[in-house]
């Protein structure tokens, strides 16, 4: 890597102006704009940068400049270039899916109606995106029935001109063809740009428009026509049946949110047309080489709008920095004032939610699809090895969890990952004794200690003779190269001395603070910080929440159980045997509320009588439903 201050430049101008960063093979790495070129530039050569700025920067071998006259002539070039270069440290966005398009090629002599999944051309108009490619065609097969403009190919269109025969679409009137003149080009293009105001308008005024020619023509005795009208109506209601508006019929705009988690964001786009949601679509965002101060917003903003006209609405969930230049450059774009709104409250603010729920649910299905790739996991390996300094890659990692309410019904949970993916044969559940009372620490000696004690005891067995003699494979045999406790420096000194104590000292340890994403080391005064955005630190994310949810769902299981018991207690008659029959066959409090007398009666030693004295007693009392096990609520049982 360059040394920054081998090319940092001097003389700077303090005009406003675009910057580019260029590494080593002239490849662009990254382009900013700034309004004053000198602060901005110095502020790269400082020593307090964040991380990964100092990372482009040290990757960088030069920077160049170009200066303009106004902020929105450098938000215009900063746009133009991004979108050349695909600079690696600027946003890069990909496509969730690709979606559909309406398209109109208006540029054609004979204009044409075509559904497109490919890259924007000059001189088509583009509808949509459209969520779902069913529906569009639907929607397709409609429309050409109300404006029947060409939708065949360039080449199909001229051998029906020479061969003076239109194809099957003329013959059942959905298309006006052109090719054989049953239309003029002018006539024809009428048929294109109403179709365009179509789309464009509410459906009402479509409607209405249409109704009012049917009546006209009825009353002039043009029944041919009136009754063309008729069908045409018809079929614009039909087209707009399965879209009734839900939102205020004056909201015309496009609707913007993101969802940001700690390796990636994904930015979801409502196209709001007359009150109604008229296309949707989904972006997601790679945050690897992100800078920390990139605003991703705005990058969509010049990402959706560079080569397309804005609406005069532009809803956001949150406002940018720079929102008064993007207002200006967008105003510039459409030819007329665009605003760039933040809703508070009321009907927007709840669409803007709607919007952010949509991104989340699209970055939920790319990381469930992402999380199987071996390459991200394996440099995800590489990371943590490299962090920990680590001997070798911690190809099985175990991690380990305490859970309790209120120092009652302590368990623990071990979950395994190997090769960056869960082994859930291998999870592993303890209950802990809180006779003592409730200690996280003592816990977590506790549970490390049984574990590697049964890892002792296995360690020598043959497995391959154990499982050929029909035994089973021992359940403990394997030893991690990383151990994760969920907890802070306490937690991680008290697994590291269960592990001193039985003399293991070839696996490696660390804790994961859940309030700063500390990563600890035994006996370290200090925490190892990850990058904020890191596949490692993802990885040790999902390894502690999936040990949570495991150790959760088993202390929700033994509460249940608990509470029953105590329940039991409580019904006078009722003696041990009794209370273990009841135990074994219901099983928790919800399942015997729920039981009928006759159910009852028929356990083992349980009659009608002592049934419905159960019954009773559970009637009597204001019994809880559950409890939330993260933060302590009961709720049921």
């Amino acid at each position: 890597m360059a040394d920054p201050q081998s090319y940092r430049p001097s003389n700077l101008p303090t005009d406003p102006g675009v910057y580019r960063f260029f590494d080593k093979d002239e490849k662009v790495i990254y382009v900013g704009k700034a309004k004053n070129i000198k602060n901005r530039l110095n502020s790269y050569f400082g020593s307090n940068l964040q991380i990964k700025t100092r990372k482009m920067v040290n990757t960088a071998v030069r920077v160049d400049w170009t200066l303009v006259k106004t902020e929105v002539e450098a938000l215009q070039l900063e746009f133009t270039w991004i979108k050349q270069y695909s600079p690696d440290f600027n946003v890069q966005f990909k496509d969730d899916k690709s979606y559909p398009h309406l398209a109109i090629d208006l540029k054609s002599e004979f204009p044409r109606l075509f559904i497109s999944r490919s890259k924007k051309i000059p001189g088509v108009r583009y509808f949509g995106p459209y969520s779902h490619a069913w529906a569009l065609r639907s929607t397709f097969e409609t429309l050409i029935k109300i404006y029947p403009i060409r939708t065949c190919s360039e080449s199909n269109f001229q051998s029906a001109v020479r061969s003076k025969r239109q194809c099957l679409l003329g013959d059942i009137g959905k298309c006006a063809a052109p090719c054989v003149n049953w239309v003029s080009p002018d006539e024809h293009r009428k048929l294109a740009n109403d179709l365009v105001n179509f789309l464009e308008k509410s459906p009402e005024d479509i409607s209405s428009r249409i109704e009012n020619e049917m009546k006209v023509a009825s009353a002039a005795e043009e029944f041919e026509r009136a009754a063309k009208l008729r069908d045409q109506l018809e079929a614009v209601n039909k087209a707009f049946e399965s879209t009734d508006r839900f939102l205020n019929e004056n909201i015309d705009a496009d609707v913007l949110a993101i969802h940001e988690e700690i390796t990636h964001a994904a930015l979801s786009q409502f196209i709001i047309t007359a009150g109604r949601i008229t296309g949707s679509r989904s972006w997601i965002v790679d945050r690897a080489n992100l800078l920390e101060d990139e605003g991703i917003i705005s990058a969509m903003l010049g990402k959706i709008y560079a080569d397309n006209k804005p609406p005069s609405e532009i809803l956001v969930d949150h406002l940018p920095e720079d929102s008064k230049v993007l207002e200006e450059w967008l105003s510039k774009q459409r030819g007329a004032n665009v605003a760039l709104i933040e809703p508070q409250r009321g009907e927007k603010f709840d669409l803007i939610q709607t919007v952010k729920r949509n991104a989340h649910q699209s970055l939920i299905q790319y990381l469930s699809k992402r999380a199987n790739d071996a390459a991200v996991s394996g440099s995800a390996l590489a990371e943590i090895a490299e962090q920990l300094e680590l001997a070798e890659l911690p190809l099985r990692i175990e991690c380990f969890d305490i859970s309790n309410i209120q120092g009652t019904s302590m368990v623990a949970s071990m979950v395994v990952f190997e090769d960056g993916q869960p082994k859930k044969s291998d999870y592993r559940r303890f209950s802990i004794s809180d006779e003592a009372g409730f200690d996280d620490t003592r816990a977590m000696h506790h549970v490390i200690t049984r574990r590697f004690k049964r890892y002792l005891d296995e360690k020598d067995i043959d497995i391959a003779e154990a499982t050929s003699q029909g035994g089973q494979r021992p359940k403990f045999a394997y030893p991690p190269q990383l151990v994760v406790v969920d907890g802070g420096k306490p937690q991680v000194n008290a697994a590291a001395k269960a592990l001193q104590e039985l003399g293991i000292t070839d696996v490696a340890l660390c804790g994961l603070a859940k309030r700063l994403e500390e990563v600890w080391l035994p006996n370290s005064s200090e925490p190892v910080i990850f990058p904020r955005h890191s596949e490692a630190l993802y990885l040790l994310q999902k390894l502690r929440d999936e040990a949570h949810r495991f150790a959760i769902n088993f202390h929700r299981s033994k509460r249940s159980k608990v509470m029953l018991e105590s329940l039991l207690d409580e019904v006078a008659g009722l003696g041990e045997i009794r209370r273990k029959s009841l135990l074994t066959h219901f099983g928790s409090v919800s399942a015997l509320k729920a039981a009928t007398i006759g159910e009852l009666a028929i356990v083992p030693g349980i009659g009608k009588k002592m049934a419905k004295t159960i019954i009773d007693q559970i009637n009597s009392q204001d019994l809880p439903i559950n409890v939330d096990m993260q933060t302590g609520e009961i709720l049921d049982a």
